[in-house]
Order: C-alpha cells, then sequence, then structure tokens
C-alpha cells in the first residue's frame, strides 16, 4: 500500500517500516529462544515473559502505522455496509493487544519480580492511604 500510495517516498515512513520489520524479526528469534531454552535454568521463563509485552507493544504500533500509511484514507469506510477494511481493523483492535491477558505495565511488574527477582511493587491496603 505504500507503494500504491506514495506513501513510501516519505523517509520517515520508510525508516518506521523498517522498525516494524525489525521488531518482528525480534520476536521471530525471541520464539526461537523460548523454543530452545532450557527447562528449569530460567532462561525459558524470562524470554518467555517478554513475549507478551514486546508483541503487544509492536502490534499497537504496526496498527498505528497502517494508519499512517493508509493516510486520510484511513479514516474512510467505503461501500456497504462501510465496515472497516483489514489495516483499520488492525488498528482498532490491536490497541487490546495492551489490555488482555494483562495491561502492559502488569506485565512489567512480573518481569520485574519474577523473572529478574526485583522486589515486589508497594501494594496499598485496604482502609490505608490517602482515600480513606
Amino acid at each position: 500500500m505504500a507503494r500504491s500510495n506514495g506513501s513510501l517516498q516519505r523517509p520517515a515512513l520508510r525508516n518506521r517500516l523498517v522498525d516494524a520489520w525489525i521488531g518482528l524479526r525480534i520476536m521471530r528469534y525471541n520464539a526461537l529462544r523460548t523454543l530452545s531454552g532450557k527447562a528449569g535454568s530460567g532462561e525459558l521463563e524470562g524470554a518467555a515473559m517478554i513475549s507478551k509485552l514486546y508483541w503487544a507493544s509492536w502490534h499497537r504500533n504496526l496498527g498505528e502505522l497502517a494508519m499512517e500509511v493508509m493516510g486520510a484514507d484511513g479514516t474512510l469506510l467505503e461501500g456497504e455496509p462501510y465496515q472497516p477494511g483489514r489495516l483499520q481493523n488492525l488498528f482498532l483492535f490491536s490497541r487490546a493487544d495492551t489490555i488482555y491477558a494483562g495491561t502492559n505495565q502488569i506485565q512489567r511488574n512480573l518481569i520485574s519480580e519474577r523473572a529478574l527477582g526485583m522486589p515486589r511493587e508497594a501494594r496499598g491496603q485496604p482502609g490505608k492511604g490517602p482515600s480513606s
């Protein structure tokens, strides 16, 4: 699409397309690392834990990139029954990736506590704190 609508001529957009491709390769290599990890070594668990967080962020960014490639046409629904196209759906549904199965912030907390062994984040106690 970037070739056909001329948006590929924009250097910043070309850089984002390359970044998206690189991100896809990173996910592939991390999946291979996860599959080849040794159970019980801790390596497998750490590599697997970053997958959801990385994928959700990458997929959300890909949806934003798709809308940028489409330009103003990305805001239009064409023809009956006026359903979003494939790239518009990518943009809309990839927003949920950062929420389901735990928000990105929760995923970061899990990685820091379980994979990196950092202390647990302070959690408020019911009935105590500024709202009580």
